[in-house]
């Protein structure tokens, strides 16, 4: 495989930097609340179920690039997947031991420095940031506009594209400091042939949480 060390990062200029030991620390300090632990392990896994998907569509186009413009290009859409605080389960023609070697690499790259494995344009963060902005900004035009059917219709239709503009930037940033965190804690213990919820057959990429000191 080949790396381009162009690397994008969107961490590159942030105040702020994922640290080893940040969501131990927060749950020395806040283990009582409840549901934290399962909250914090769910944005763990949400990153690593996007690690597994880059990596798995870098193996099929047979290249490694840390760039998120150029990796979008890679992206096999046949993929997908959803996390829980247990793990996250995978859709799609995938192989045991090609997956196993994605999700360890995965782990690997991130504890490397490769942080835009995170993130991904088809995650349904995405999605729901589109939505939800598409809504506020169409009620807003509503309401602050005047009533005539013109005006409405020209509110409607700036609202939208002014969502289509914003949003993708904007679903970025909300996986980003939101919906995952990078896996630090993540340690493997699984990967099996299962049915979802749903009963959609699936791989389960099981995780238990290990503290960092």
């Amino acid at each position: 495989m080949n790396y381009d060390t162009s690397i994008t990062n969107l961490w590159e200029f942030d105040f702020y930097q994922p640290q080893p030991t940040q969501d131990s620390d927060l749950l020395k300090q806040l283990g009582f609340v409840p549901g934290l632990k399962e909250l914090l392990m769910v944005r763990q896994v949400h990153a690593l179920e996007h690690g597994t998907v880059w990596i798995l569509s870098e193996m099929a186009g047979n290249s490694v690039n840390s760039d998120l413009e150029q990796r979008q290009s890679q992206d096999n859409e046949m993929l997908g997947g959803m996390s829980t605080e247990r793990g996250f389960y995978l859709y799609g023609q995938v192989h045991p031991r090609p997956l196993e070697w994605a999700v360890y690499q995965a782990l690997r790259r991130f504890k490397a420095g490769d942080w835009n494995l995170a993130v991904h344009p088809r995650c349904g963060t995405n999605l729901s940031v589109s939505i939800l902005l598409t809504s506020t900004l169409a009620l807003g035009a509503h309401l602050f506009l005047p009533r005539g059917p013109i005006e409405q219709l020209m509110g409607l239709v700036l609202a939208t594209t002014a969502a289509t503009q914003i949003a993708p930037d904007l679903g970025l940033s909300a996986q980003k400091y939101l919906t995952t965190a990078i896996p630090f804690n993540l340690e493997v213990t699984d990967i099996r042939v299962t049915q979802d919820f749903w009963g959609r057959r699936a791989h389960f990429v099981e995780v238990e949480w290990r503290d960092l000191q």
